[in-house]
């Protein structure tokens, strides 16, 4: 989102995005009750801020321990090499790993850090030598467990309050 369409966002829209992030199923009647609208206004807003990229989709936001898939771990990446086409090869590798849920190329010590979801500690040893070890270009792995979810936001509260007060 570049400036021009924050700044574009008056308080309705504000509104109307705080309710979806945390429930976007919430219908137009529903959401124009919360934000003083009526529902066709909420619609045609949501339309625009749909068409504007503001809003990207929708997603469920599935309970992986419910699942069987009770164990999440960060995956650090390390390349054998940073040149463009070691780059590009990975990520078209990368995208094709099913246990994979996130991926992203970072600054730092690691080139990517991704998250994988498993049942088991085995599990994760068949994701380890199935997906991760045949990734190209790879010099090293690093795996970390995560024990306990302290919190999980699908968007951050000064996101909001930012555009609200830049």
């Amino acid at each position: 989102m570049n400036n021009s369409t924050t700044s574009d966002l008056d308080g309705t829209d504000l509104r109307i995005l705080n309710h979806l992030v945390y429930d976007g199923r919430s219908s137009d009647v529903a959401l124009g009750e919360r934000v003083h609208l009526s529902s066709t206004a909420t619609a045609r807003r949501r339309k625009i801020l749909e068409d504007r990229g503001v809003i990207r989709g929708y997603t469920a936001e599935l309970n992986m321990a419910a699942l069987g898939y009770g164990i999440d771990v960060l995956v650090s990446i390390e390349l054998s090499s940073q040149a463009e086409q070691a780059l590009n090869e990975f990520e078209s590798a990368v995208v094709r790993c099913p246990s994979m849920s996130f991926c992203s190329f970072v600054s730092g010590e690691t080139d990517f850090i991704m998250m994988i979801h498993v049942r088991s500690f085995e599990d994760y040893d068949r994701v380890y030598r199935r997906e991760l070890s045949t990734l190209p270009h790879v010099a090293r792995i690093r795996s970390s467990f995560l024990m306990r979810s302290v919190e999980r936001r699908i968007v951050a509260p000064v996101v909001l309050d930012s555009i609200r007060h830049p």
